[in-house]
């Protein structure tokens, strides 16, 4: 699914939904010269695997926070986390560096890789900002309305708090 797929899918599910389009946005930093309207609700995704290449998992958290892989790997009990290589990204869920969004788990036909969702995105306003596939566009919606897009398809889901680096 690319960006058109994306927003037809959420329109063919009846899901509220609201789409900034900007430039193409590469990191975090990059968002700053970008007007959001829901600043709050932007999110950074970190696609990682372990050292068996095992296990793949989407990391999903506020723009504004740095996730501790060693924290996360002991709340998890998975293996030691590095972050997956551009050919796994393209293999697994068909993206590109620069695009990595949950929406790209309805590309994981194999429902290989877990998404985790910091409970954060659960307080109010209960939206959440992700790329569709493409980095020239924020799509917003309920949080609540993702986890159940992503569970439907297949991929296991877990939201909790996301440890992170101070």
């Amino acid at each position: 699914m690319g960006k058109d797929d994306v927003l037809a899918y959420l329109d063919q599910k009846n899901i509220w939904h609201e789409v900034t389009e900007h430039k193409a946005l590469f990191s975090m930093d990059s968002i700053s010269d970008v007007e959001l309207p829901y600043p709050e609700a932007d999110a950074k995704n970190l696609f990682v695997r372990d050292d068996k290449k095992r296990n793949y998992y989407l990391i999903t958290v506020r723009g504004d926070k740095r996730v501790d892989l060693k924290a996360f790997r002991k709340a998890n009990e998975t293996r030691s986390l590095s972050f997956a290589s551009e050919e796994d990204l393209l293999q697994l869920l068909d993206l590109i560096p620069g695009s990595v969004s949950p929406f790209g788990l309805l590309n994981d036909d194999e429902r290989k890789v877990h998404f985790f969702l910091d409970e954060d995105f659960l307080n109010s306003p209960e939206i959440i900002g992700i790329h569709p596939n493409e980095n020239t566009a924020t799509v917003w919606l309920k949080a609540n309305d993702l986890i159940n897009l992503i569970k439907e398809h297949g991929n296991e889901v877990t939201t909790t708090a996301i440890p992170v680096r101070i």
